[in-house]
């Protein structure tokens, strides 16, 4: 088999290829970014009171929006800036969807590199160095991920060990509220009658002859229940929630968090139901701790 060396080039300094060139690339075929199978949302997309996105990605599955920003040659303040601004203008706009900034620059360096890594602490951040090659007669691109999401850890994960009792949780939120959860176990007990409540210093769990099984968890507030299903995230199940009016917030750590309220146990049992159902399923392979 022949072998070809590649040819870094700059994409800065070429006469041809330019940014727009590494856009519509982008745009054309968004895996290049290694960010998985994602859509073009939209291109060169316009701003209030700002200048315009360079690319909108999104992921159908799981219903996350990608705002990428492009520059070529190496990333600056400004740059980093107009990133976080668009993420910012955009999850506002649309707060249905999680949002995620992208970086893309030719080089990434080591000063910004560590601006950049502040910001991931609390900003879902990406940053991904594009590299141009020419091979042969042809050119090609090479994305490397320089960094990625934050992974934050689990209310399983704080809690272990961590045991409390009813009178606790009651204090912290209220009695009301606690009973909600009750009228929760009752909904799971309705198909698994095998679990009980465990109440932890950070939520309330399910536990299966003393071991934990938590497919679904609570969090007692003043006013309403949070409830957990730990369930993939998809499309159809969020419209359905959504329908039935029941407060539904970001999803996160591979959970549907409802905020549930007295009148949502009357109206909205049959789905609630569903969800115990469907969270239980997907976590067959065992107890979770």
């Amino acid at each position: 088999m022949a072998y070809i060396t590649a040819e870094p080039i700059s994409l800065r300094t070429h006469p041809e290829l330019n940014e727009k060139w590494l856009q519509q690339a982008i745009a054309d075929n968004p895996s290049i970014l290694g960010l998985g199978d994602l859509e073009l949302r939209a291109i060169e997309k316009r701003q209030p009171r700002a200048g315009r996105l360079d690319v909108l990605l999104s992921d159908p599955e799981s219903l996350t929006r990608y705002e990428v920003e492009i520059q070529l040659g190496p990333t600056d303040e400004s740059h980093i800036i107009r990133t976080i601004e668009y993420w910012d203008i955009e999850r506002a706009r649309y707060p249905q969807y999680d949002h995620v900034a992208v970086i893309v620059a030719e080089d990434i360096t080591s000063r910004f590199l560590n601006v950049i890594n502040l910001f991931n602490r609390s900003i879902p951040l990406i940053a991904i160095q594009m590299s141009a090659l020419k091979v042969g007669d042809a050119f090609t691109l090479h994305a490397t991920k320089i960094l990625d999401l934050v992974t934050y850890g689990t209310e399983e994960e704080d809690d272990a060990g961590q045991t409390t009792d009813r009178a606790y949780w009651e204090t912290r939120a209220s009695p009301d509220t606690v009973k909600l959860a009750d009228l929760a176990l009752e909904l799971v007990k309705a198909d698994d009658p095998g679990v009980e409540l465990k109440y932890n210093k950070y939520y309330i769990g399910l536990a299966r002859n003393g071991a934990p099984d938590n497919y679904v968890i609570f969090k007692p507030r003043k006013r309403h229940l949070g409830a957990f299903f730990r369930l993939a995230q998809d499309s159809a199940i969020t419209d359905e929630i959504e329908q039935q009016g029941i407060d539904l917030m970001p999803y996160d750590n591979g959970r549907y968090r409802l905020q549930l309220y007295p009148r949502d146990f009357a109206d909205n049992n049959d789905l609630l139901r569903k969800l115990v159902k469907l969270a239980k399923q997907e976590n067959t392979q065992g107890p979770s701790d």
